[in-house]
C-alpha cells in the first residue's frame, strides 16, 4: 500500500506558494490574495494554501517574512512625497494625501472587484429567487388569515 497522499504538497509547490506570499507581503497586498492567486497556478483551494501556509511553511520563512515586511516598508518610504521646504507645508500634505489615495486606487480599483460575470448572474438569480419566495410567503399568509376566519366562523 502506497503511504503518499495523492493530494501531498511537493517541496516545488510549497515553493511556489512561499514565494507568492512573500511577494504579496513586499507589495502590501494581503495574504489571502496570495492564497487565491497561487491556488489557482497549483489547481488547489485557497483555504488548502492558507491552511499549508500556517500549517507548515510559515514557519520555515520566519525570516524572510521579516524581510519582506521591513523591504515593504522601506519601498513605502521611497515613494513618500519629499517636501520643499518653501512650499507650504499644507499644500505638501495634500498634495501627499492625494498621492497615496492615487496610489491605493490603484492597487484597489473598483469596489467590484469582486463582482464578476459569474458571480453577478448568480447574484440576480438569488434576489429574483428571493423575491418569488416572498409572494409565497405573502400568498401563504394570506390563505392562511383566510383558514383562520372560516375556522372561527365553523366555531361560532
Amino acid at each position: 500500500m502506497n503511504d503518499t497522499r495523492q493530494d501531498a504538497w511537493t517541496q516545488d509547490e510549497d515553493l511556489k506558494l512561499a514565494e507568492t506570499v512573500l511577494r504579496f507581503i513586499r507589495e502590501g497586498r494581503t495574504q489571502l490574495e496570495a492564497f487565491r492567486e497561487v491556488a489557482n497556478k497549483l489547481s488547489r483551494t485557497s483555504a488548502a494554501c492558507g491552511f499549508r501556509w500556517n500549517a507548515t511553511i510559515r514557519k520555515q520563512y520566519q525570516n524572510a517574512i521579516q524581510s519582506a515586511k521591513e523591504e515593504r516598508k522601506s519601498g513605502l518610504k521611497e515613494e513618500a512625497v519629499i517636501y520643499d521646504k518653501n512650499e507650504p507645508k499644507e499644500k505638501n500634505t495634500i498634495d501627499s494625501a492625494i498621492q497615496l489615495l492615487i496610489k491605493m486606487k490603484s492597487q484597489f480599483p473598483d469596489d467590484n472587484i469582486f463582482v464578476d460575470k459569474a458571480n453577478q448572474e448568480k447574484l440576480d438569480y438569488l434576489e429574483s429567487e428571493n423575491e418569488m419566495l416572498k409572494d409565497q410567503v405573502e400568498r401563504y399568509d394570506h390563505a392562511w388569515q383566510e383558514m383562520q376566519t372560516i375556522w372561527s366562523s365553523l366555531k361560532d
